[in-house]
Order: C-alpha cells, then sequence, then structure tokens
C-alpha cells in the first residue's frame, strides 16, 4: 500500500506512491465503483465455481476473472510499469504484478482477483483513515479568512487580505472572520478563538489590545487597525506551518523507508530462489507447485501494513495535537517528545501570566481607599506596567495629580489634594528621610510605597499570578516520565526562588541573562542520558529553545520568534498543554510500534508457512491486506483518545 507524502509532493509532480492516488484528491463516490464492480464479479464466479455450473469453464471462467481483476489491477499494473520506466523495479506494485498474473497463469483466477480487490479497498481505508487525521489539521486551514472589508474613500470596499496594507481599517461583522493581524479600534470586542488555541470559551478583549487573523467576531459590528500584511500575519505562519508538518519524517519512518528499499529486492531474490533451487533437491519438483509458492511468498512479503501505518500513525498524532492547539512542526519532534525526561522551563510568561496584578495593600493611619484615590491620581501620568495594574484597582476617585515628576528608578512625586505625595521605592522613601516599616524589608515582590505630606502612609505589593493550571502541571509531570524539572529565569533570584516553591520545583535560578539561560542547558547536555525540553515564551529564550532537544513556545499566537525558533508550539498558554503534547507523543510512538511488531510478526509466521507449502494464497492476502486494515484501525485509534 502507498506511503503518504506531503501536498509539496504532489505539487511536484510525484505521485503519492498510490495506484490510487486519485483517490485521494477526490470526494467523487465514483472511486468506489472499480471496487464494487470488482466484489461483485469475483462474487458471482466463487458462486458459479461452487456450484461447478458445467457453462463456468475456460475460456469463459478465464474471461470472467480477467473482467474482475481490470477494475482493480489496471491502475497497479499501469504504477508498476510506470515505476520500473523511472528505473524502480523493486516495488510493492511490482510484487502484487507478478504475483497475481503468476496466479493467473497457474489457473487460480479468484486468488489473483482477491489481492488486488483487497488491495484496492485498502487503499480506500487509508483514505478514509487520512482523512479524518487530516480533519482536525483540516479545520485550523479553514479559518484562512476568505476576504477583507476594509475602509477606502470613505466606503468599505471588499477585497482579498493579501490586499490590505498596514495602517489601514478594516471592519468585521457579526460571525466573520478576522481576516489580519491588528489592534482594536473599538470600545471592546467578544472572540471566538477557538480554532486557533483550541479554548472554546470566547475571548474578550478591549481597545488597543491586540486582534488575530482566524478569531471569529462574536457580538457587534468591530473597527480593526491592521499591524500585519497577511503573509506575515500569526495565522498565515501557522497555516504554513501545518501544511509542512508531516514533510519532516520521524527517525522511525526515515529508518522504514530504507528497510524497504533493501527488503523488497531481497524477498523477489528469495522467491526466485524457491521456485527453482528446490529443482536441485527435490526428487518429485514440480515447477508450479513451488512458482505457486513463491508468488505467495512474494504478495505476503509486500510491505503494505509498514508502509502505511508508520507515516498514518505520526499524522493521526499530529492531527489529535493540533485538535488540542498543540502544533509540533514535524514527525520528527513528536517522537523526540516521547522520549524527553528533563524539563527547563522559564518563569514569566510560562508558569505565570507575566502580568502584574495587586497582591497586598497595606494602609498606615488612612483608610485603604483614601490611599488608593492618591495612588492612582499619581499612576494615572505614569506608562508604567506597574502604574497598569495599579489602575485597576476597583475604586473611583475625582482627584488629579498636579507637578507629577518621574524619577528614573526611583518613582513619582507630586501634588494631590493640595498634599505632597510619593509614590515609589524605598531608596526614593529614604532620599526624603521617610521612616520605612521594618517589615517592608521581607518582602520579595515588587513593592510601591506611599508617603504623603512627608509621612509613610502605606504599601502596595505588586506580583505576578501563577497560571491556574501551573501547579497541576508540575505535579503531573514526573506520571509522564518527566523525572527533572529545573526553572531558569531573569526576574530577580528571590521571587524565583519563592515560585519555584510555591510549584515543588527544588532547582531554580533567577536573575539570569538569556545566554546564562543557554549556558545552563549547555552544561545539562553534557549529561549524555538526558533528554532535554526548554518551554518558554519563545521571544528572549530563542537561543535555548534552538539549543535543546525540543524547544517550546507558550503563547506561540501572536510571537513570531516562537513560531520560527520552537519545535512545539501551545498556542494558548496553558502549561497543562504540555502534557497533553506528551501523552500523544507516547501514545503516538506505541501505536506506531505496536504496528511494526503485528506487521512482522504476522508476516514472518506466514513466509515460513508459504515458503514450506502450508499456506495458500488466501493466507498471504490476509498476512498483507489483513494486516494493513488492523495497522490502520489501530492508528486511528489516536483520534478517538481523551487527552485531558
Amino acid at each position: 500500500m502507498s506511503e503518504i507524502h506531503t501536498e509539496a509532493d504532489q505539487d511536484n509532480g510525484h505521485c503519492c506512491g498510490s495506484a490510487h492516488c486519485h483517490t485521494q484528491k477526490s470526494s467523487d463516490k465514483n472511486v468506489y465503483l472499480p471496487a464494487i464492480i470488482s466484489f461483485l464479479l469475483l462474487t458471482i464466479g466463487l458462486s458459479l465455481d461452487y456450484f461447478n455450473m458445467p457453462f463456468f469453464k475456460n475460456p469463459i471462467r478465464l474471461i470472467w476473472f480477467t473482467a474482475a481483476y481490470i477494475p482493480v489491477g489496471l491502475p497497479v499494473l499501469k504504477t508498476s510499469w510506470e515505476s520500473i520506466k523511472h528505473g524502480e523495479f523493486f516495488t510493492e506494485f511490482f510484487l502484487m504484478t507478478i504475483a497475481t498474473l503468476g496466479a493467473f497463469a497457474l489457473g487460480e483466477y479468484p486468488e489473483g482477483v482477491t489481492v488486488m480487490l483487497f488491495y484496492t479497498i485498502g487503499e480506500l481505508f487509508q483514505d478514509a483513515a487520512v482523512s479524518k487525521a487530516k480533519g482536525n489539521i483540516q479545520s485550523l486551514l479553514d479559518v484562512r479568512p476568505k476576504e477583507a472589508n476594509v475602509f477606502r474613500n470613505g466606503t468599505v470596499k471588499s477585497v482579498a487580505p493579501e490586499m490590505v496594507s498596514i495602517g489601514e481599517i478594516i471592519q468585521i461583522r457579526v460571525g466573520e472572520k478576522v481576516p489580519l493581524d491588528g489592534v482594536l479600534l473599538s470600545k471592546k470586542a467578544s472572540l471566538n478563538t477557538a480554532a486557533l488555541t483550541g479554548e472554546s470559551k470566547p475571548d474578550s478583549i478591549l481597545k488597543d489590545q491586540n486582534v488575530f487573523a482566524g478569531s471569529i467576531n462574536l457580538e457587534s459590528v468591530i473597527d480593526v487597525k491592521v499591524t500585519k500584511v497577511f503573509k506575515d500575519s500569526s495565522i498565515s505562519k501557522i497555516l504554513d506551518l501545518v501544511q509542512n508538518a508531516t514533510a519532516r519524517k520521524s527517525k522511525t519512518e526515515l529508518f522504514i523507508r530504507k528497510f524497504a528499499k533493501v527488503y523488497t529486492p531481497i524477498v523477489v531474490y528469495l522467491a526466485i530462489a524457491i521456485t527453482v533451487l528446490p529443482y536441485f533437491f527435490v526428487s518429485d519438483y514440480v515447477f508450479g507447485d513451488w512458482l505457486y509458492r513463491a508468488l505467495i511468498f512474494l504478495v505476503i512479503s509486500c510491505p503494505c501494513a509498514l508502509v502505511i501505518s508508520i507515516p498514518l500513525g505520526y499524522f493521526g498524532g499530529l492531527g489529535a495535537a493540533s485538535k488540542h492547539g498543540i502544533l509540533f512542526k514535524g514527525a520528527s519532534f513528536l517522537e523526540a517528545m516521547s522520549s524527553i525526561n528533563t524539563l527547563v522551563m522559564d518563569k514569566t510568561g510560562t508558569v505565570t501570566r507575566g502580568v502584574f496584578k495587586i497582591k497586598t495593600i497595606k494602609a498606615y493611619e488612612i483608610e485603604e481607599q483614601e490611599l488608593m484615590t492618591y495612588v492612582m491620581a499619581m499612576e494615572a501620568k505614569s506608562t508604567h506596567p506597574i502604574a497598569q495594574a495599579i489602575l485597576l484597582y476597583n475604586t473611583e476617585t475625582n482627584l488629579e495629580a498636579t507637578d507629577v515628576k518621574e524619577i528614573a528608578g526611583y518613582g513619582l512625586s507630586g501634588t494631590v489634594n493640595a498634599k505632597k505625595v510619593l509614590v515609589g521605592n524605598a531608596t526614593l522613601m529614604k532620599l526624603n528621610t521617610i521612616e520605612v516599616p521594618k517589615e517592608t524589608e521581607n518582602i520579595i515582590e515588587s513593592i510601591v510605597m506611599i508617603a504623603i505630606d512627608n509621612v509613610f502612609a502605606g504599601y502596595i505589593v505588586i506580583a505576578d499570578e501563577l497560571k491556574a493550571d501551573a501547579k497541576s502541571t508540575i505535579s503531573k509531570l514526573k506520571a509522564v516520565g518527566i523525572s527533572k524539572i529545573r526553572m531558569l529565569s531573569g526576574d530577580k533570584d528571590s521571587i524565583t526562588q519563592q515560585i519555584a516553591s510555591e510549584l515543588n520545583i527544588t532547582e531554580a535560578k533567577g536573575g539570569l541573562l538569556p545566554e546564562d539561560k543557554l549556558n545552563d542547558v549547555e552544561n545539562l547536555k553534557t549529561n549524555k542520558g538526558l533528554k532535554i525540553a526548554f518551554i518558554g515564551d519563545g521571544i528572549n529564550d530563542a537561543p535555548v529553545l534552538a539549543a535543546s532537544d525540543v524547544g517550546i513556545a507558550m503563547g506561540g499566537l501572536g510571537s513570531d520568534v516562537a513560531i520560527e525558533t520552537a519545535d512545539v508550539i501551545i498556542q494558548n498558554d496553558q502549561p497543562s498543554k504540555l502534557i497533553t503534547a506528551i501523552k500523544i507523543s507516547k501514545s503516538t510512538r506505541a501505536i506506531v510500534w505496536q504496528n511494526i511488531a503485528l506487521a512482522f510478526g504476522v508476516k514472518l509466521i506466514v513466509l515460513i508457512l508459504g515458503a514450506g507449502g502450508l499456506a495458500t494464497m488466501w493466507e498471504a492476502v490476509f498476512a498483507d491486506v489483513g494486516v494493513a486494515f488492523l495497522a490502520i484501525l489501530n492508528a486511528v485509534r489516536l483520534q478517538r483518545m481523551h487527552w485531558d
């Protein structure tokens, strides 16, 4: 049976390796017609044989079974001939051609027809299995926007997304797909990003936040300012990544491909030996009997189950992963993930949200609400990320700060409600001879101190927040084979150690530059027993992502560097998807090796029986096509498994 090739192979003018190559490109029900015709003619012919009908003798019998053979056999004969013209003699098609024509020469017409019929049915099963595996990937490809409604000359014009330039404003109506990456100009929007991230929950965003192509607008008409041309948009890069994922073969696939090139000529020569050599050693040698055994040997030896099940297994794994918002850049990385035993991780943006949030507010000699009105009036004049976190505090204030000065590295000074206000770090307080409570010395997170009229009024602790599934993910990693976990972060070592402690990670380092992380991983790689995966945000972690055995990017959606550098992209930013990715890779590998063992085991047994004259062409057909059926069904299981 045929090997699964990429679309690129077909575009280059190569047959996909199948005698029924056209069936993969057409949904026309006519693809089933040859098999139906052949099956009906074969069934009738066998019935006439069984009842020993007097008129059903040669040449009528030969003509009848030839008619049954042609619909399913002719495509194989053509493919075999084309392969021979290109110098490829030893193919599965050549084996089937010799075996079936030999069966006809020996008068075993039904067996010859059955081999070709079962092959054709196997091809149809394979096409169905590939379509099922490809369906999950195709659902992602289907998010490719077809048109964009762009404002030009005072009107809205519908154009292809490729025709829209950066800076133009597009309008997306309810139910439409966002055609290009941009920023939201409307006050708010509710978007379905399921096709991009695997998340069914709608994503609510506000003005000036990023909007990604492929999202679906759910509530009201929105306007978006385009920030990337279509070919540079996140969805375009992801689509390209998915479409070419199967081009990167796993080591197992490459091994089987090389093995088949050696294996096929060997079995042809063995078949010749089975036919000829007994003449010199067997006293009652009958050429027809030994030729029949050789033909059985050839049918059994077809490497169909291997050629189908291995790429189909990896293809199924890639499809299952895509369905869950996990993109592997190829089967080689899917296979590599199954052997990972060491995980090195970034902190910010990987196990934490990477967004500052108020953790604690402590007020002295003043109410918390009043303290926060002063602070918010000051921070409204700042663009610092900590200021943005403070401004999310739920209170209303009409106070406005004046004479605000930003003191680089220290904080802000200004006037609010006719009072002098200082908002900043401990150094700012010290510079203004303001006594700071000792309890603040033990706080390792970012702390904002407030003084009003030269009196310490309180402080606010700002901290990054752990992702909801971070702790459960770390606790589950050992169960999927990760024996060593290490956290490396550019954040302060004290904060890194605290987060690591919360997650029960014993090895952690903070205050690292990108090159420090790279050196740490390179040192780990000197231990040949470690298979290392690094998971980070894909931007400042690019060097170490590239250096690890498997580089995994969190939140790859919108991150160009993540898509370019990482081997695996987790699109929805959830650490728990790492567990899903490992489970899928291990299950895929297990199914592939199950199929290899099944194919070799059954074929070896029947090969020995066939060479000894104890197996007929019917057993040979089972050993070839039957095992291929079982391998296909086993590979399809990947699409039905539950991973979360």
